[in-house]
């Protein structure tokens, strides 16, 4: 079974599957489609996190998160004024993992040639594809100040359906499958780093390899053994937050305002200090450590919302899920960051440069101050969950910046509480967090506190009401729109698998065969 936004991708997959590949060929060959068919929400140019189960009963995680280029330092910025990351800036712009993440993944599970597994990308790329309804909007919008998103519409122009091409992206996935990771950053993509006008990158640090085999966290909740990667991801939010539900009783009915609002105050009690608490090297033990937990669970009031008062200190994504034959599961993340990234292209080869750096703190002396090297904090947050034998139960994950955690873990709760299966869950209304001034999905943490609570349009009638009456701050939006997530979730269940993927999305793609 395949999952992913993008119906050309997860039949990649399929295709994988088919000739024998294993669930991670099919990962990285759906990967690899997404990255020429989506280049607003992933890329080449961004990072990439996944969780690969494994014959012991294990998870294993890839974590490539790229690093700050030698010449990032935050005195620079704060000398001209900057008191926060940049958005669109070259300094925002940190190491690419993707092509480190796929290589190092398929090095240890793959089992087709890599050009094999990259030859879909590298033909939809060359000879054209259709554009996604989505993409084509996001691809006409950005035309308007950008010749290489231009270079995709018919005057300025590019709508759901239409053929276009990536030249520059098949040239570097070519690049890829013939002459490996020293072909892609000693060749045209690599110099286009450099060229960056007030690049952040040596030639020394393209040398690096961002990818790194890490120790996957997990927590028991749900009835079911929750993994996710380690920080600098986000991930151990979900995990803290529904050890800190279950403790708080939450119950099995989600058409419930008052379920509605134990999982709202678990996220705010999992998530206020992430500021602080999370950076390149935060202790995941400590994250999550059951006194921690339980004291966050004792504080939520089932009646009311919980103040944090002094206590509380101050996209662009993509999310697949394989499962293969022989039980072997990928739950996978890639992301520029926020869409089309920092907006900044790599030279000549049309691969728009993540912005993950604006995760990094300017405070000085802070744990997550940019300084070369290290890796920002990041939203990228995939979950597997296991059965007590090993065995892989579900895979489930979802773009949305900060509000990740707090669309899988309604999923979760849905899923393994409530029994609901993929596609109930998945087409379930759902609420997000933000900030009180917060326009982007990447700062909800960063208001003394003070969180607004969005309602989608087709969340049951009583939430709004039931919400209100507890003291939260209710916003109603549309129906099934972009900003509550494209999830993807396959679920095993006795050695049939069920899948489905986010109708959010228009052109998500659940499959199997």
């Amino acid at each position: 079974m395949v999952s992913t936004v993008d119906a050309l991708a997860t039949q990649a997959g399929i295709d994988m599957l088919r000739r024998g590949g294993s669930a991670v060929d099919a990962a990285v060959a759906a990967n690899a489609v997404l990255t020429v068919t989506l280049p607003n929400q992933c890329g080449l140019g961004g990072d990439l996190f996944a969780l690969i189960s494994t014959p012991d009963g294990g998870v294993a995680t890839m974590t490539a998160a790229g690093r700050a280029g030698s010449r990032a330092t935050a005195d620079g910025l704060r000398a001209q004024g900057h008191s926060r990351m940049p958005l669109e800036d070259p300094r925002s712009v940190t190491m690419p993992g993707c092509v480190d993440g796929w290589l190092a993944m398929h090095y240890r599970y793959g089992r087709l040639p890599i050009a094999e597994v990259l030859a879909q990308a590298i033909r939809y790329a060359e000879d054209g594809f259709p554009v996604s309804a989505f993409a084509a909007a996001a691809i006409s919008k950005r035309a308007r100040t950008s010749p290489d998103a231009a270079a995709m519409t018919i005057d300025g122009e590019l709508h759901g359906g239409r053929m276009t091409t990536r030249p520059g992206a098949a040239r570097v996935l070519r690049a890829l499958a013939t002459g490996g990771r020293r072909a892609v950053f000693e060749g045209e993509f690599g110099d286009g780093l450099l060229e960056i006008e007030g690049s952040p990158f040596t030639r020394d640090d393209l040398a690096v390899d961002q990818s790194a085999w890490t120790d996957a966290i997990h927590v028991d909740a749900f009835g079911g053994q929750l993994w996710t990667a380690a920080p600098p991801s986000q991930g151990y939010i979900t995990l803290g937050a529904a050890v800190i539900a279950e403790h708080a009783g939450l119950g099995t009915d989600p058409e419930s305002p008052e379920w509605a609002h134990l999982l709202i105050e678990a996220i705010r009690q999992a998530s206020w200090d992430r500021p602080a608490s999370l950076y390149d090297g935060a202790d995941p033990a400590e994250l999550l450590s059951e006194t921690r937990l339980r004291a966050r669970a004792s504080a939520i009031l089932p009646d009311r919302t919980t103040p944090l008062g002094d206590t509380y200190r101050p996209g662009g994504t993509t999310f697949l899920g394989v499962v293969d034959a022989d039980g072997m599961a990928v739950s996978l993340i890639q992301s520029n960051c926020m869409s089309f990234g920092s907006g900044i292209v790599a030279g000549t080869t049309g691969i728009w440069l993540q912005n993950r750096g604006i995760g990094f703190s300017l405070e000085p002396g802070s744990p997550a101050e940019l300084a070369p090297g290290r890796r920002p904090p990041h939203t990228l947050a995939p979950v597997m969950v296991t059965n007590p034998d090993g065995s892989v139960r579900a895979v489930v994950g979802t773009r949305g910046g900060d509000s990740q955690p707090q669309v899988v873990l309604q999923l979760l709760a849905r899923i393994l509480l409530s029994g609901q299966d993929p596609a109930e869950a998945t087409a379930a209304g759902r609420w997000i967090l933000r900030g009180t001034g917060d326009e982007t999905s990447f700062d909800t943490w960063g208001y003394g506190g003070d969180v607004r609570v969005v309602l989608e349009g087709q969340v049951p009638g009583e939430w709004a009401t039931g919400l209100r009456s507890r003291g939260h701050v209710i916003e109603e939006a549309a129906a099934f729109g972009h900003a509550f997530g494209h999830a993807q979730v396959i679920v095993s269940d006795r050695g049939v698998l069920f899948a489905a993927a986010d109708p959010r999305s228009t052109s998500g793609s659940a499959a199997g065969y």
